[in-house]
């Protein structure tokens, strides 16, 4: 069975953008889901299986550092590891998130290259 992968950001183009990446840094996911925001997230992981999760930390109605928090409550999706895509880099929020338990993180603009030596220890 190939590998899934849940994208979270509340930009449309932006996921495009990170499943695009994904594939240029030479990815193979065999699905790749997506959700504007945190809640939709544990929306999507209620039903689905994924292997890794790509989040943005700003996002209307639950952002990435909530959602890492209700993640983390629920023992059947606790353990998916969960990189953050932001542009947060350096700052206290991301401190956070990692102390959430994020695995690493991406500034945006990222290249394909970013994304292979970030993501490559998790997929």
């Amino acid at each position: 069975m190939g590998k899934s992968v849940l994208i979270v950001d509340d930009s449309n183009t932006m996921r495009k953008i990170v499943a695009r990446s994904l594939r240029q840094a030479g990815f193979d996911f065999e699905t790749i889901l997506e959700a504007g925001d945190g809640q939709e997230a544990l929306n999507v992981l209620d039903g689905n299986s994924v292997d890794i999760i790509l989040s943005d930390i700003n996002m209307p109605n639950m952002n990435g550092v909530e959602f890492l928090r209700k993640k983390a409550e629920d023992p059947a999706i606790a353990g998916i590891p969960v990189v953050m895509i932001t542009t947060e880099a350096g700052s206290d929020i991301l401190r956070e998130a990692l102390n959430l338990g994020a695995k690493g993180s991406v500034k945006k603009p990222f290249t394909p290259d970013q994304i292979q030596a970030t993501l490559g220890d998790y997929v």
